[in-house]
């Protein structure tokens, strides 16, 4: 026990000592020369140079099938809706775009496609950007596609906390009367938000729909007002919405480019919400109830990741269908197409123009190390530097060789600097045009050389070596 006690004593009045010699030292030497390290890599080699990148890289056609809207099975033989397929108003037969809006950059507004549908675009969800659109903004009705807002509000309830998948969501009077497409809720009767969005986002539940609306909201009228205020957040100026299922009223009104709006919201901020789009069958109540995804492209069309299908006599045949493939990620929206089978075969046509034409590049990944930069004047002369956020770019195939990235980085880093402080920049350009940027920032802080600062510095690596 006394030879430890002596032990320590003797190696503190030796960092005593270290400290005093090392910091004299330092007074002694320019202020610009780094304390444990002679060697000076100035970061000034790195500045204004271009760096020639090859970021380096298609498609199928799936068969079609048509298309039998909100397949809800009943098996229970007691129950009174005759456990057939449901068929409904909303899902049945036609006898009855980091910033939320897309860039409005098109680069094909003629219908070359041919499109038999009243309004149609095409986009790549994660930029937002525009590659095909017919009638973009034509005011058209939605029917069930309404039904991608009411889902968006869903999950910023949870998301943020306000809802949990396993709250208990009673049915009220206003869910159990809703007419189309539904899975026969009776009044009273309890799902959990899990199951409402399953039910939801596979069969186009309205009885679920209005369930999940008056309790975020007290009703559905107050959840609808939080739909067109959200609209308005997201400059859907195409859009009134009356209800929240999608039903035909008067005035309820939107358009394919708004449509893209709310989907690309929704996937690009809530990406759980492919848990339940992705769904091809399911079950509900213990199996009782057999659910069949409406969305036709989930089954036939490679990548399909949803979203979401609507068809009323008046609205006839819409669709927001999204895939991604090869880290392409994309949104078709079709409304008002004559019959289910041009409806689902006008989208598939849309992503395939997408995946055969366009490419998606990550360019940098943010926390990614750019190199180790020197320091001037700080208790240590070399820190990392790293890419600050993402960057990708939508390109056409076969651009990538023409990508030129611009490093600017201080040339002389000088501490104090703190950790994520700014130290340059890098700069993304194809054919002379930015395409993308982001800052170069500090991966830790370095601290300026004082006495005291080098003799934390000194204790702190000391005690960590004796540790070991």
């Amino acid at each position: 026990m006394h030879l430890n006690k002596k032990i320590i004593k003797i190696i503190s009045f030796t960092l005593i000592i270290l400290t005093i010699f090392t910091f004299t030292v330092v007074l002694a030497t320019d202020d610009t020369v780094y304390v444990w390290s002679s060697e000076t890599e100035p970061l000034s080699t790195q500045t204004n140079t271009n760096l020639q990148n090859t970021i380096g890289n298609n498609q199928a056609n799936e068969n079609q099938t048509n298309e039998v809207e909100a397949n809800v099975v009943e098996n229970n033989a007691s129950a009174s809706q005759n456990n057939t397929t449901q068929s409904n108003t909303n899902e049945a037969s036609a006898n009855e775009t980091t910033q939320t809006s897309a860039e409005e950059t098109t680069t094909d507004n003629t219908n070359s496609l041919n499109l038999e549908s009243g309004g149609a675009i095409l986009i790549e969800q994660k930029t937002g950007q525009v590659l095909y659109d017919h009638n973009m903004h034509e005011q058209l009705r939605p029917a069930s596609v309404t039904k991608v807002m009411s889902l968006l509000l869903i999950m910023e309830a949870l998301d943020s906390g306000q809802i949990a998948l396993t709250d208990k969501v009673p049915c009220t009077e206003d869910a159990a009367g809703m007419g189309g497409s539904q899975i026969w809720l009776e009044v009273g009767e309890e799902l959990t938000v899990d199951e409402m969005l399953k039910a939801i986002c596979v069969v186009s539940a309205n009885d679920c729909t209005v369930a999940m609306a008056d309790y975020l909201c007290g009703s559905q009228d107050a959840f609808v007002q939080k739909m067109n205020e959200r609209a308005k957040e997201l400059g859907m100026n195409d859009t009134t919405f009356k209800n929240c299922h999608g039903i035909d009223e008067d005035g309820h009104v939107t358009s394919a480019y708004d449509i893209a709006l709310m989907s690309r919201e929704l996937l690009n901020n809530h990406p759980t919400i492919l848990n339940y789009t992705t769904i091809w069958m399911d079950t509900l109540r213990d199996g009782e109830s057999e659910l069949v995804n409406t969305n036709k492209l989930i089954r036939n069309y490679k990548g399909a990741t949803g979203l979401k299908t609507g068809s009323t006599s008046v609205a006839l045949y819409n669709l927001s269908a999204s895939a991604t493939r090869d880290g392409l990620s994309l949104i078709a929206v079709i409304m008002k197409a004559p019959t289910t089978q041009v409806r689902f075969s006008e989208a598939q046509k849309l992503l395939d123009h997408g995946f055969s034409n366009y490419q998606y590049k990550q360019l940098v990944r943010g926390g990614d190390i750019l190199k180790e930069a020197s320091v001037n004047k700080g208790v240590t002369s070399k820190i990392n530097i790293s890419f600050e956020n993402d960057v990708g770019v939508l390109l056409k195939k076969g651009e990538d060789k023409n990508i030129e990235q611009t490093v600017n980085i201080e040339e002389n880093l000088s501490a104090p600097i703190v950790q994520g402080q700014k130290v340059g920049e890098v700069i993304y350009t194809l054919n002379g045009e930015e395409v993308g940027r982001t800052n170069v920032i500090a991966e830790t802080g370095v601290e300026k050389k004082t006495f005291f600062s080098i003799a934390s510095y000194v204790y702190r690596n000391w005690f960590s070596m004796l540790r070991i």
